[in-house]
Parts: C-alpha cells; sequence; structure tokens
C-alpha cells in the first residue's frame, strides 16, 4: 500500500478537490497508540493494489500535524478522535469510524 502523507495544511484543499474524481481516504494515526497501530495494520494488510483506482490513501501523523488534524475535524465537521479514519466524496465526509471500529471491508460496502 502506498500512502500519500499530509504534512501541511495547504495540502488539505487540494485533497479536497481531488475527492471530486476519486474517493480520498484519510487515516488519523498515533504513532504512539498500539490501537491506531492495530488499525492501521488492518488496512494495511487487507489493501489490495486495485483498490487504489477506488480510492486514494492519504496517511497524517497527528502526533507532527495536530494543526492539520485539527484542520480536518473542522471542515468536515468530525470530532476529532485517534486514530480515525475518514472517506471524502465531492468535499464531504461520507463515512468516519474510530478505534477497532475501523474496518477495511466497509470501505468499499460505500460504493
Amino acid at each position: 500500500m502506498n500512502w500519500n502523507k499530509i504534512t501541511s495544511l495547504s495540502e488539505l484543499g487540494d485533497i479536497n478537490i481531488e475527492s471530486n474524481n476519486i474517493k480520498v481516504l484519510l487515516f488519523k494515526h498515533s504513532t504512539r497508540c498500539s490501537i491506531s497501530s492495530a488499525a492501521l495494520n488492518r488496512i494495511e494488510s487487507n489493501w489490495k493494489e486495485l483498490d487504489s483506482q477506488k480510492i486514494k490513501p492519504y496517511y497524517l501523523d497527528l502526533l507532527q500535524h495536530r494543526d492539520v488534524s485539527n484542520q480536518i475535524a473542522k471542515m468536515y465537521q468530525i470530532e476529532h478522535q485517534s486514530p480515525q479514519l475518514l472517506l471524502i466524496e465531492n468535499g464531504k465526509c461520507i463515512y468516519s469510524e474510530t478505534h477497532n471500529g475501523i474496518r477495511y471491508d466497509e470501505l468499499f460496502t460505500l460504493q
């Protein structure tokens, strides 16, 4: 799985526009949290190369970029959680899940 890393606030506008052409997955990860690591592993171990044709995955290290995480919460009117997975389509959050509720298979039931 090839994550696109988010490192600045300025990238969020481009990602939002990009969601008009392809669904965008935002994974907010805490590198100090075992639940976050387990959720990340569930996504990565199940991801298939063809999935990238339907969903573009973005990864945010929220400990290094908390300002970006806060802006994501504001943009999509979703309360900040960690770990957190959001699926964005046409500039709107169509799916949000946190902690042990993060499941790979749910991403593709929203097609």
